[in-house]
């Protein structure tokens, strides 16, 4: 068994049943009383983030989390298949750990998935993606310089805001964490 000594970022932790992954952690030694870790836990399931503080040599049990590559197939009834790209197995991933990330995959596409004794956990994307554009209203003349914005549905069926100056059949770099428009890719 493991002890606190052994934390680092991105290990996971299994506290009370649930999994949690250490996003930030510091051992302290204080000049006076025992030394301690204080980390930052995020829930690998809910997302909920929590701070937590032990004693130094406590004991804890590590989580064996691995996280592979997968190429995006398609989606079916029962969820998202993703093919491994080391043994070329396929996993079926509910839609409720896909979440938001169906937003920015299209077929083909290389994402990590974390897996814990053959279940998936989450998802990882890259940190963008580029997406065509199919759909937006054209913009006016004048509208090239101005800051303003237009709704434009990507071809995930997805929507976000682009600029006014920016027309259908366009493809844009979108950001995956919170789905805001960087740029226009010119090919």
């Amino acid at each position: 068994m493991a002890t606190t000594n052994d934390i680092k970022k991105g290990s996971v932790l299994d506290l009370e049943g649930q999994l949690w992954n250490v996003t930030d952690f510091q051992h302290v030694k204080p000049g006076k009383g025992g030394a301690f870790v204080r980390t930052t836990l995020k829930n690998v399931v809910t997302g909920k983030v929590v701070d937590r503080t032990f004693n130094a040599g406590t004991k804890i049990d590590f989580a064996t989390v691995d996280r592979r590559d997968f190429q995006y197939l398609y989606q079916d009834a029962d969820g998202y298949v993703f093919m491994d790209l080391t043994d070329y197995d396929q996993l079926t991933v509910p839609a409720s750990i896909v979440g938001d990330a169906a937003n920015f995959m299209l077929e083909n596409q290389t994402v990590l998935i974390a897996v814990n004794e053959g279940n998936p956990l989450y998802i990882e994307l890259p940190a963008s993606v580029v997406l065509l554009v199919t759909h937006t209203d054209p913009g006016l003349q004048g509208d090239r310089s101005s800051a303003g914005t237009k709704p434009a549905t990507l071809e995930t069926g997805y929507e976000i805001q682009v600029p006014l100056y920016l027309e259908s059949n366009t493809k844009v770099k979108v950001d995956t964490r919170d789905g805001s428009f960087l740029g226009r890719v010119n090919d």
